[in-house]
């Protein structure tokens, strides 16, 4: 039971949607790859992916809470808000990344607009010249043909306006709660090692050494 175990961090707000993780050190949840300092670093794509999968099936209106189960003793006392840090930044990151996007394709969306009711209008127009100027079932056609295609320049800013922008908004938001979420760590193992020293973030720090005599 977690409550038999030595744990650290934010307190675990009540009714909260619970995502638990299981690792045998804290560098598990961060990217490798990522020569970021450990407060920019990316998590692992495995982390992030079961992370957010997971915050998707809860509650619109729930807190969410991170539980890291970690299979080694404590390390430094601050460790569990560098990783509470590390986490929040990241998901920040997310968030302001998918608002980037959002305003992205609005603006394409209105670009796109302009486009597509200039191509309307001219198809309009050259329709009923053409209408016009050649009489009977052709004439008819041809308009058709030329109405039909302006409508189709504006499938697209229709498709952005009404579709694509609110799943982009939608995980925008998740990864607000997500970046403002309780972390906390529960440690499955409590002894007496110097295991955490190779661990990430829990790092000490660099003291200068003396030197020989």
């Amino acid at each position: 039971m977690v409550a038999e175990q030595r744990s650290t961090g934010d307190p675990i707000p009540p009714n909260c949607e619970l995502i638990e993780v299981h690792v045998a050190e804290l560098k598990q949840l961060f990217n490798a790859m990522d020569p970021s300092p450990f407060h920019e670093r990316d998590l692992d794509p495995s982390a992030e992916e079961f992370i957010v999968g997971w915050s998707r099936e809860a509650p619109g209106d729930s807190p969410l809470g991170l539980l890291v189960y970690l299979d080694r003793p404590a390390g430094l006392p601050e460790e569990a808000g560098i990783l509470r840090d590390a986490i929040h930044q990241c998901f920040s990151r997310r968030s302001q990344t998918s608002r980037r996007q959002l305003r992205q394709l609005f603006r394409r969306g209105r670009i796109s607009m302009a486009i597509g009711l200039v191509c309307l209008a001219m198809s309009i127009a050259v329709g009923d010249l053409v209408a016009n100027a050649m009489s009977g079932r052709l004439g008819d056609v041809l308009r058709e043909s030329l109405l039909i295609g302006g409508w189709v320049a504006m499938w697209r800013p229709l498709e952005i306006f009404l579709y694509d922008w609110w799943p982009i908004r939608a995980e925008a938001r998740l990864f607000d709660r997500l970046s403002a979420m309780a972390v906390r760590i529960v440690y499955t193992n409590d002894s007496a090692t110097e295991a955490w020293r190779s661990d990430w973030p829990a790092v000490e720090p660099t003291r200068a050494s003396p030197r020989n005599q």
